[in-house]
Formats: C-alpha cells, sequence, structure tokens
C-alpha cells in the first residue's frame, strides 16, 4: 500500500519537507504531495526589495521540484478533517486524503490588533502585498512604516535607500531592534540618521486612519502611505481542526516536530511552535528551512518504521539589511540571546547576500541539516 505524505504549504519549511522526504523515501512507494496557494516559490527574506521596486528572480515550483516525483497541487487548503485524515481544497482535486500530514502554511500579517489596519495600511507578507505596495510607492512623497522588528527595519531603510527624495518614518511601539545587543542598536540608529528615516521609539499606535496615525498617547500623526509590519498571524486551520495549539494558533510538536494531539500530523515553520525550553521558535527563514529538513527526515523515519528522530537546530546570527550596502549580523546563543558580536556595514550586507542566494540553493539540494 502507497502511504500518502501531504505537506500544506511551500515556503522555506514546506518545500525543504516535501523535497527531503521524497529524497528520503525514494524508491519505497510513498507518494509526496506539495499543496500551496501559489504556483511560484517566494523568497520571503526579500519582499522588502520587491516593494522597494527592484527585480526578484522567478522561482516556479514545478522547476523546484523537477525530478523529485512530487506532485504539486495549486490550491488554498480551507478545511483539514483528523478523523478522516484529508484536507480539503479550493480547486481541484478539492480534497486529498493523506497518511501523514505536514502543516506548514506559514503566517501572514496580523491585520485586526489595531483599529484601521485592514482598512488603511500596506502589508509586505506575501508577494502581491509587496507588489500592491511597491505601486503605491512609486508615486508617494511619503512613508510611514510601523513596527520595530526585522521586516520594519528592512523596509524602512530599503526604501530610503532605493528612493532618496522619498520621506521615510519608522514607528515603534517599544525599542527598535529590541532583542539586539546594544552595539547592534547604535549601528541601526546611525544607518537611520545617516539614510534621513525619522524614528519614533515607545511610540504605540492606537488607530489608523486615511491620513494618519492615533498613538497611544493622544498625538496625530499624518501619513500619506502606512506600511504595517508590527505583527503576523498564523491561519486558524489548525486549531479549528482540533489539533493541539498555542494561545497564538500556532501548532504544538514535540521535539520530532510531530502533533502532541495528533501523531501522523507534524507541523513546522511559522505555523509550529516548538518547544525550546519554554520558549516558541522564533519566526524566520533561519528556523523554517531547518525545521523542514529535520521534518523530512522526521516522516521518512515514521514510514520506514523507525522513531522519528529529534529535531535538532539552534540559532546562530539574525541578518539585517539596511539597504543594499550596510546591514547588521548579530550573532546569537543558542537559544537566540545576543551577543555582543556583531557585523555592519558592506561586509554584513555581503553576508546576508550569500545566506539568501544560499537559501535558495537549498531549496534545489535539500541535504541533511546539520546543526
Amino acid at each position: 500500500m502507497t502511504d500518502r505524505i501531504v505537506v500544506l504549504g511551500a515556503g522555506y519549511a514546506g518545500l525543504g519537507a516535501a523535497k527531503r522526504a521524497a529524497r528520503r523515501l525514494r524508491g519505497c512507494g510513498a507518494r509526496v504531495t506539495l499543496v500551496n496557494a501559489a504556483d511560484r516559490f517566494v523568497e520571503r527574506i526579500r519582499l522588502h526589495q520587491l516593494a522597494a521596486g527592484q527585480r526578484l528572480p522567478d522561482l516556479p515550483l514545478a522547476g523546484l521540484l523537477d525530478g523529485t516525483g512530487i506532485e504539486l497541487v495549486v490550491a488554498r487548503v480551507t478545511g483539514i478533517d483528523p478523523g478522516s485524515r484529508t484536507v480539503r481544497l479550493d480547486a481541484p482535486p478539492y480534497e486529498l486524503s493523506y497518511d501523514v500530514l505536514v502543516y506548514a502554511l506559514g503566517s501572514a500579517a496580523e491585520l485586526d490588533s489595531v483599529p484601521g489596519v485592514r482598512e488603511h495600511a500596506y502589508t509586505l507578507a506575501t508577494a502581491d502585498e509587496a507588489v500592491r505596495l511597491g505601486a503605491r510607492l512609486a508615486g508617494a512623497g511619503e512613508v510611514t512604516v510601523i513596527g520595530g522588528g526585522l521586516t520594519g527595519i528592512e523596509a524602512a531603510t530599503e526604501f530610503a535607500f532605493t528612493r532618496p527624495g522619498l520621506r521615510v518614518s519608522l514607528v515603534s511601539g517599544g525599542l527598535i531592534g529590541e532583542g539586539l545587543s546594544a552595539r547592534a542598536r547604535r549601528h541601526l540608529h546611525r544607518a537611520f540618521r545617516r539614510m534621513g528615516i525619522a524614528v519614533r521609539e515607545r511610540t504605540p499606535v492606537a488607530k489608523l486612519g486615511p491620513n494618519g496615525l492615533l498613538l497611544a498617547d493622544g498625538d496625530e500623526l499624518p501619513a500619506e502611505t502606512v506600511v504595517w509590519a508590527a505583527g503576523f498571524r498564523v491561519p486558524g486551520l489548525a486549531a479549528a481542526a482540533g489539533l493541539a495549539t498555542d494561545r497564538h494558533g500556532r501548532m504544538l510538536v514535540d521535539r520530532s516536530l510531530r502533533s502532541v494531539s495528533h501523531p501522523e500530523v507534524f507541523g513546522i515553520g511559522d505555523a509550529a511552535a516548538a518547544d525550546r525550553s519554554g520558549r516558541a521558535t522564533r519566526m524566520a527563514c533561519q528556523t523554517g528551512l531547518p525545521m523542514g529538513i529535520c521534518a523530512g527526515d522526521a516522516v521518512a523515519d515514521l514510514l520506514c518504521g523507525r522513531e522519528p528522530r529529534r529535531a535538532r537546530f539552534r540559532y546562530v546570527w539574525q541578518n539585517i539589511s539596511l539597504g543594499r550596502h550596510d546591514g547588521v549580523t548579530q550573532f546569537t546563543r543558542p537559544d537566540d540571546s545576543p551577543l555582543d558580536a556583531v557585523l555592519t556595514g558592506r561586509t554584513s550586507a555581503a553576508f546576508k547576500e550569500r545566506i539568501a542566494r544560499g537559501t535558495v540553493w537549498a531549496m534545489r539540494h535539500p541535504g541533511p541539516y546539520r546543526p
């Protein structure tokens, strides 16, 4: 009997898992099906570049899957029934049965945490959103980016670098680059000053309107174009299906990345919360790709009658681009806490570019991950 493996989502985690499982199970009669809403692989770590008007490589999933034997289904997932082990889709074949399911549906922009975001803000969670924002910026004189995390920092600096005449503001409810070392944050602020980016920290936003922001302290901030980069959410499909999730809807998984409530389901990437000494995994490509490869190995172990091995991965750094010729690389401890060691400037920018290109190479050749 053929084992049916269905992987939901073809981001860094899902594509890596599908290709790794197919490679490990080649010749064993297993069938791997990869479901994704689009027929292209999206380099999510480059979406700020796309919004800034830069062209990105076109990466059709069919080309990335060539020779793997993986069946690609382009459709949106509308439901999961763990009882019957089926997945419902909005396009043919409309339903898929599975023996093992890999849940890697990623994350999207959080649009409902602050009133007015859904109606008045642009976001950067998908390629379509980045293209829409890029069209807006082409004729804009000003842009306000809300969010002091990596997405907000990279977006604000990329816009300032690519469009020198554009007035760029960066607003954060907390510290910009919170979680980085003091040395790394100092470099961020030097870059902001050099690029002319107006910065407001510890300034929570209470509401967005058509012409600007209402801040939590009652002040109003005019804004022509607003980019919301202050939070992400995961799909509600896992929770709706009765799979164990945390309060944010991220699937709870064990050390082998298997659902703690449904052992035939694996959860990886942004949509899963792997236990790391009480801390959820960070939403990042650096986490998603190794999780995908580990899950692919674990699926192969399970179907070959072996106990799935524990996933082993650790944090090493955070790479933040500040335009094309500057950056900050924050080296970290395995638990993601920052060290004082950083790379900055062109060296950091070149390092991140090598990592980004290497990630695409890894999507083509998902070999074993060694932490």
